[in-house]
């Protein structure tokens, strides 16, 4: 994972160059992103518990997908790529919802797209190295424990629901609405 290679962009989203992840994050160069909201037909999202031996935010709740764009790949490419990767997944028909701008943390800024999709939980098969469980929610039941219990999520993940829910965020930059 550290030896991936990722495209560099400038703040309109041009690639102007490539480097390794962990020269990206050591220098807190802009890379890309993808996330993916995955809900059940009767509309619960799925989301991930980080594993404990992550070095970004280990432990806490994620969204469906979470996934850096290699070097070379589409925002989409990455977004299926991560689909089938961390969840098991594959065939999923996912629309683009958002494109925004976020610094994650300490040296990690990304231009990142969120997308949406419909999954069958019997399909879901995650992978126990990234991920130490998953749950489906309603979204007033996320949206409650959000409030109550921030800290239990990721802080873009945070972030990245109230854009979904039309909310002002503090620390996203809205790009584009699909």
């Amino acid at each position: 994972m550290s030896s991936e290679l990722l495209d560099i962009v400038n703040e309109e989203d041009v690639v102007i160059d490539q480097q390794l992840r962990t020269k990206v994050h050591e220098l807190g160069l802009w890379h890309r992103g993808v996330h993916v909201f995955l809900f059940t037909t009767d509309g619960k999202m799925l989301i991930q518990r980080r594993s404990a031996d992550r070095a970004s935010s280990p432990s806490l709740l994620d969204c469906s997908v979470s996934e850096h764009v290699k070097a070379g790949e589409t925002y989409l490419e990455a977004a299926i790529r991560g689909m089938k990767e961390e969840m098991g997944v594959e065939g999923i028909e996912i629309k683009p919802l958002i494109k925004f701008r976020m610094k994650y943390g300490i040296n990690d800024n990304e231009i990142s797209v969120l997308y949406q999709g419909i999954v069958n939980p019997t399909r879901v098969s995650f992978d126990p190295v990234e991920i130490e469980s998953i749950q489906y929610l309603e979204l007033h039941e996320l949206r409650t424990l959000v409030k109550a219990e921030s800290s239990k999520f990721c802080g873009w993940f945070v972030e990245i629901l109230r854009a979904f829910d039309n909310e002002p965020c503090e620390g996203l930059q809205l790009l584009e609405k699909y």
